[in-house]
């Protein structure tokens, strides 16, 4: 099971309301329990293990600066594969694209890790997101296409939106659900 879809996390709450309260400690036992997927999900996004180290490390001082701001615990994961998302876009349009590789370097660093199948049903998962995109409202479109595709805070969307916070919350909320039931509905067909 993967970390960040933990459905035990009464000591992962605890540990956060703990790193909240300026508990190091505690933010150093999250910090063990979440660096290797930070790690994955950097080098997934950078392909550069070096520069993936690095964004790891940058995500974890901006989520211990930022911790005080989580307004719900138990969402300490998702919001940390927020940030580590958000951060690794930054980089890449920051610094651009590397050069290609050659052939065999490549071969001798690429691992892969899914199976064809798992790449099939990706691909399937991702035009299925795409048609209820597409099947969305204006307002519910470019609010997810800002959050999750531009990396916009909640605070950048607020003032490009000209909303209040609390709205762009529920925006954001209700425009997730709208997706989610377009996607089940193509699903069915």
């Amino acid at each position: 099971m993967n970390v960040f879809e933990q459905t035990e996390n009464g000591d992962l709450v605890e540990l956060v309301k703990a790193a909240q309260q300026g508990d190091r400690e505690a933010f150093g036992q999250l910090f063990e329990r979440f660096e290797r997927h930070v790690l994955a999900i950097a080098l997934r996004r950078l392909n550069d293990f070096a520069e993936a180290q690095e964004l790891c490390q940058d995500v974890f001082i901006q989520a211990m600066t930022k911790i005080q701001q989580l307004r719900q615990p138990e969402a300490f994961a998702g919001w940390l594969r927020s940030i580590t998302n958000r951060m690794a876009i930054n980089r890449v349009v920051r610094h651009g694209h590397d050069q290609p590789l050659d052939n065999e370097v490549l071969e001798q660093n690429c691992v892969e890790e899914q199976t064809p199948l798992e790449f099939a049903l990706e691909d399937e998962r991702k035009v299925r997101v795409r048609e209820g995109l597409a099947q969305l409202g204006e307002v519910d479109r470019e609010t997810l296409e800002a959050f999750y595709v531009r990396g916009q805070s909640l605070l950048e969307m607020a003032d490009a939106f000209d909303a209040p916070l609390g709205t762009i919350k529920r925006r954001l909320h209700v425009a997730r659900k709208r997706l989610a039931k377009h996607v089940e509905e193509l699903v069915a067909v």
